[in-house]
């Protein structure tokens, strides 16, 4: 890959910032505690989901959770899920998350795929998902556990992350990751010079998929979520992105991409995702961030994958270290 691309580095300092303001959350074993100030008890509440009104425990143990965005919400509100899926192109559950977090989680197959006779031998009081992934199993589902559904993934990622605190039993402690999240932004904001200037410089986020095109991120999308929210600029391309989403091009468009910064990810096989061949040409070699040395190689289980506050707050960690230097 062109020598302009710069992995990760260790952000001791930066990272540390994140981890202190998602990763604060409570123990699993600690029941939350009411407005009260006293533990909350046994009994059931009802949560507002994409299928219906559901019925959960007020505070579950045995959580199962289909999908990236209920790993990374359970595990920032404190919960240690009983079982998990995993992404298709990843052997393990997502890197960024710390090992004794994700460490004793059961695998339960696939994202959109995920085995019922496993999920259904963890005996789960709660299932988390979305109708996206999981609609069309939402009887056999809700046949084992209490099974609470948000409408799909992704760009409702802080909405959806309400929904998971509901169930979780863990409002309480959602509200003060919320906080510390947008003092978090605040911080990058002004550590890029403050809103006007952040503003002014154009980034885009381009994903290689195996597969597919190349993906070039709109703003209704995770990562365009927490860009908006620092206030950085986006270049006109991303406003043409399907639905909002992205805006995909083979790597004989690739110059659409241009931007003052570009972030790059892959996701499966580098080769079959077209990335040499992409990176290694004309057109690529004359994009205004290639040539100004503003191309970062990011990882994609991180701010693509992951979708949630402690991933969120590793972004903006990598975010201000990037575009400070």
């Amino acid at each position: 890959m062109n020598a302009s691309l710069k992995r990760r580095g260790t952000l001791i300092t930066a990272l540390a910032l994140g981890a202190a303001l998602t990763l604060t959350a409570c123990s699993s074993d600690d029941p939350e505690k009411d407005s009260t100030g006293s533990t909350a008890g046994g009994g059931t509440h009802t949560v507002e989901t994409a299928m219906g009104d559901v019925k959960v425990k007020n505070h579950p143990r045995r959580v199962v959770v289909l999908d990236t965005a209920e790993l990374d919400s359970a595990i920032t509100l404190g919960v240690k899920p009983v079982g998990a899926t995993r992404a298709g192109a990843e052997d393990a559950f997502l890197s960024y998350l710390p090992t004794d977090r994700t460490r004793g989680i059961t695998e339960v197959g696939e994202i959109a795929n995920p085995s019922l006779e496993k999920i259904a031998g963890l005996k789960p009081d709660l299932i988390l998902s979305s109708k996206i992934r999981d609609g069309q199993r939402y009887r056999q589902l809700s046949a084992i556990a209490p099974t609470v559904l948000t409408e799909t993934t992704g760009y409702p990622w802080k909405q959806n992350f309400l929904v998971h605190a509901d169930a979780l039993g863990r409002t309480a402690e959602a509200h003060r990751v919320i906080k510390k999240y947008a003092t978090h932004v605040a911080a990058v904001t002004k550590a890029l010079g403050g809103k006007a200037k952040a503003a002014d410089v154009d980034v885009n986020v381009v994903r290689f998929v195996e597969g597919a095109d190349i993906r070039i991120y709109g703003r209704k999308n995770y990562i365009g979520t927490l860009l908006a929210d620092v206030g950085i600029g986006r270049p006109a391309i991303t406003d043409k992105a399907k639905d909002g989403f992205s805006y995909d091009v083979s790597p004989e468009q690739i110059d659409k991409a241009d931007a003052d910064v570009i972030f790059t990810s892959t996701y499966g096989n580098p080769n079959k995702a077209k990335v040499t061949e992409t990176t290694t040409g004309g057109l690529w070699r004359k994009l205004k961030a290639v040539k100004d040395g503003k191309v970062f190689q990011v990882d994609d289980e991180l701010w693509i994958q992951g979708i949630g506050y402690t991933a969120a707050n590793q972004i903006l960690a990598e975010l201000q270290s990037d575009l400070t230097r």
